[in-house]
C-alpha cells in the first residue's frame, strides 16, 4: 500500500526510518531534501562544518537521485536495491570525499580527495547523500572537541558545555536533525563521547569489520569508522551498508559475530565508578543500574585496574608514534600549523624508540591474555560513557588532564580489539545527557545492537539491509559443557554464544556416568517415564562444528533433542549400551543440581 502524501510543511525527518518513510513519495523527498539543504546553509552554528556540498556537488546527487527514481518505479524495489535512498548525511573530515577537501581540522593540512573513503563510497552506492564534512580535534587527537581552528561546538543541551571529541561536527550535526546520521572515526572513544554528550546513538565497530580505506589515520592499527545516529536500528543499517571486507584496507578483517547475546545479561561493571557527582553522573549511573536489573540483567561488579592499565598504553605508551607516522611531515616541518596541545601530545613520540615498541606490543598481548577469563564470568561490559561532562572553561584549564579523564572507560576498548555501543540513559536533574556504553568482544556487534535495542525499548524494524552475522548451530549441552563448568571452554574458545537456559521436553532420564574424566553425565530419551532436564543452549558457528565433534569422546555423541518448547536442536545424547551400571540421577533435575548434593553430602563417620 503506498504511503500516504506528506504534509510538506512538515519539517524534513531526523531519523533514517523518517527518511525511508518519506521516500516513498518523490515529491515528498525532493522538498525535504529542498528544505533541509536550504536550511544547511543558512546554519550558522558555531563549530559544526568545516565543508558544506557546493552547489554543483548537490546538484549532481539530485540527478543521480532523480535517475534511480525513475529507473524504478515500484517503492519496495528501490529500497530493496537502495537502502538509504535520498538520506542525508555527514562525514567527518578525516574521512575522504571525492572532490571535496579533507583537512583533519588542520589548514595547512588541506588537499582535495581524488576518490571516496571505502565506507563512504558504500553509502553513496546505498542512495544516501552527502551535505557536508564535519569539525573535529585536530587529526583526531582528542574527545573533548575543542582543539580546531574552525570552532568549538558545544553540547545541544548546554552551550556553556563540550560537544566532546574527536567526532564534534559529526554528533552535533546529527543532535541537531542537520543529517539522518553521520559517519566518525573512534580510536580511544572519538564517536562514543559525543554521542553520550548529545543524546545519540554511537556505534563502535570491531576494529577492521569496517573499512578505513580513505581515512586519514590517527591510529592506523586502532582506528575504526563510527556511526552517530538517533536510533540503534539506524545505526544497524548503517553497519549493514558500510561493513565488509576491502582489499584496499591492510587491516580490514571483517568477521560476523553472533546474532545476539543472552536475554538476561550479566553485565560487567566497575567496582568504584568514580563519577561527577555534583553534575548528578553519579546518580544518573544508578538509575542506569535500576533500569537494567528491571530488565532483568545482572551487574557484576569487576575490578578495572587492568582494563585501565591497557588504558595507559594508549597516551602514555608507544602507540602515540602512530599518531606521529600519520602526520610526520607537518610535524616535523611546520609544527607551527598544529593546535598546541596536539602537538604535545604527538610530540611524546619522539621519547620512544623501536625497542619500546615491542616492549608495548609485550605488555598488551600479557594484559589481553589476563583478561581473557572476563568473558566467563560476564556477557559484556556497562559503563558509564564518560565520568563529567567538562565545561569550556574546564577544558582551557586543563586540556590534557580533563580529555584524559574522559577517555577512563573508551581507551582500553580497540586496544583490546572489542566492540563497543554507546546509548542514551536518561537527563542529570539539571537536563544533561547522560549515556552508557555497551562493550563486547571482537565480532559481537551485532549482538550489542541487540542488547541496545532492547535498553532503549526500540521495537525491532524492518530496514531492507541488516548487519551479517556468523551461522550458528544451536547445541544443547547437559553436563560437564554447561557455564563455569570443566569443559566450558570447549565452546567458548570456539566463539559459541550462550542463547538460552531451558529444560528438555519431559521424554528423557539423566545417568552419571562411571570412570569419566571430567565426570559427565549420559542423557537418554525413553518412551515413557522421562523428566524435564535442565540443559543450556549454545550458538555454535558452523565453522567450528567439525573441531567441537572431534572433541566428543564415545559413549556421548550429538543428536536431535527435544526442548520444553517442543523445538528440536542438536544435543548430547549418549549411547544405551553405555547406561549399565550408571547411576540413574534424573530425580535431581539436571547435571549442576546432581553435583551440588555430592558436596553438600554428610560425610560417613
Amino acid at each position: 500500500m503506498p504511503s500516504p502524501p506528506r504534509d510538506s510543511s512538515l519539517p524534513p525527518p531526523t531519523t533514517v526510518a523518517g527518511w525511508q518513510g518519506i521516500a516513498d513519495d518523490p515529491a515528498a523527498l525532493r522538498t525535504s531534501l529542498g528544505t533541509l539543504r536550504t536550511s544547511l546553509m543558512q546554519d550558522r552554528t558555531p563549530g559544526v562544518w568545516i565543508h558544506r556540498c557546493p552547489d554543483a556537488d548537490w546538484a549532481a546527487q539530485c540527478a543521480t537521485l532523480e535517475r534511480r527514481l525513475a529507473e524504478v518505479a515500484d517503492a519496495g524495489e528501490r529500497r530493496r536495491r537502495w537502502p538509504l535512498l535520498g538520506v542525508p548525511f555527514a562525514v567527518k573530515d578525516n574521512i575522504d570525499i571525492a572532490g571535496a577537501p579533507t583537512t583533519a581540522a588542520c589548514p595547512a593540512f588541506e588537499h582535495t580527495a581524488t576518490q571516496h573513503a571505502t565506507a563512504v563510497r558504500r553509502l553513496i552506492d546505498a542512495g544516501a547523500m552527502w551535505l557536508g564534512k564535519t569539525n573535529l580535534d585536530q587529526f583526531a587527537t582528542g574527545l573533548v572537541g575543542t582543539r580546531s581552528p574552525y570552532g568549538r561546538p558545544s553540547c545541544v543541551a548546554d552551550a556553556t558545555r563540550i560537544s566532546g571529541g574527536s567526532s564534534s561536527g559529526s554528533a552535533v550535526a546529527v543532535a541537531r536533525g542537520f543529517v539522518a546520521f553521520a559517519l566518525g572515526t573512534d580510536t580511544a572513544g572519538s564517536g562514543r563521547v559525543p554521542a553520550g554528550f548529545n543524546g545519540l546513538v554511537g556505534l563502535k565497530p570491531t576494529p577492521g569489520r569496517v573499512s578505513t580505506g580513505g581515512v586519514l589515520p590517527a591510529c592506523r592499527t586502532l582506528d575504526c569508522v563510527s556511526v552517530l545516529a538517533h536510533t540503534v536500528d539506524d545505526a544497524a543499517l548503517v553497519l549493514a551498508v558500510i561493513e565488509g571486507d576491502d582489499p584496499a584496507d591492510d587491516y580490514s578483517a571483517f568477521a560476523p559475530g553472533p546474532a545476539r547475546l543472552p536475554e538476561r545479561l550479566r553485565l560487567g561493571v566497575p567496582r568504584q565508578a568514580l563519577l561527577d557527582a555534583a553534575i548528578g553522573y553519579d546518580s544518573a549511573w544508578r538509575q542506569a543500574l535500576a533500569h537494567a536489573r528491571s530488565l532483568g540483567h545482572e551487574p557484576v561488579e569487576i575490578d578495572f585496574t587492568p582494563l585501565h592499565a591497557v588504558a595507559a598504553l594508549l597516551y602514555e605508551g608507544p602507540w602515540v608514534a602512530e599518531r606521529h607516522a600519520a602526520c610526520r611531515a607537518i610535524f616535523d616541518h611546520q609544527p607551527e600549523a598544529l593546535d598546541p596541545t596536539v602537538r604535545s601530545v604527538i610530540g611524546r613520540a619522539l621519547a620512544f624508540g623501536a625497542t619500546d615498541a615491542f616492549d608495548g606490543a609485550y605488555r598488551l598481548q600479557a594484559l589481553r591474555r589476563a583478561l581473557a577469563p572476563l568473558w566467563d564470568s560476564v556477557d559484556a561490559l556497562l559503563v558509564p560513557t564518560a565520568p563529567t561532562h567538562p565545561t569550556f572553561d574546564d577544558v582551557d584549564a586543563d586540556p590534557v588532564g580533563v580529555n584524559s579523564r574522559l577517555g577512563t572507560y573508551t581507551n582500553f576498548v580497540n586496544l583490546l580489539g572489542w566492540c563497543a555501543l554507546a546509548a542514551p540513559a536518561g537527563r542529570t536533574p539539571a537536563g544533561l545527557p547522560f549515556g552508557v556504553t555497551f562493550i563486547g568482544r571482537g565480532g559481537h556487534d551485532v549482538a550489542l545492537l541487540h542488547a541496545a535495542r532492547a535498553w532503549l525499548g526500540e521495537t525491532a524494524r524492518p530496514t531492507g539491509r541488516t548487519p551479517a552475522v556468523q551461522a550458528t548451530l544451536p547445541l544443547a549441552v547437559v553436563g560437564a559443557h554447561l557455564s563455569g563448568l570443566p569443559l566450558n571452554g570447549q565452546l567458548t574458545e570456539r566463539g559459541a554464544t550462550l542463547r538460552e537456559a531451558t529444560t528438555t521436553a519431559p521424554h528423557y532420564r539423566l545417568y552419571a556416568l562411571p570412570g569419566t574424566t571430567p565426570p559427565k553425565p549420559g542423557l537418554q530419551r525413553v518412551a515413557d517415564g522421562g523428566a524435564a532436564i535442565t540443559v543450556e543452549v549454545w550458538d555454535l558457528p558452523l565453522t567450528a562444528v567439525g573441531g567441537f565433534l572431534a572433541l566428543i569422546p564415545p559413549p556421548l555423541g550429538l543428536g536431535s533433542l527435544q526442548l520444553a518448547d517442543g523445538r528440536h536442536v542438536h544435543g548430547f545424547l549418549c549411547e544405551a549400551h553405555a547406561l549399565a551400571g550408571a547411576t540413574d540421577i534424573t530425580a535431581f533435575g539436571g547435571w549442576r543440581a546432581y553435583l551440588a548434593s555430592l558436596s553438600t553430602a554428610t560425610p560417613e563417620p
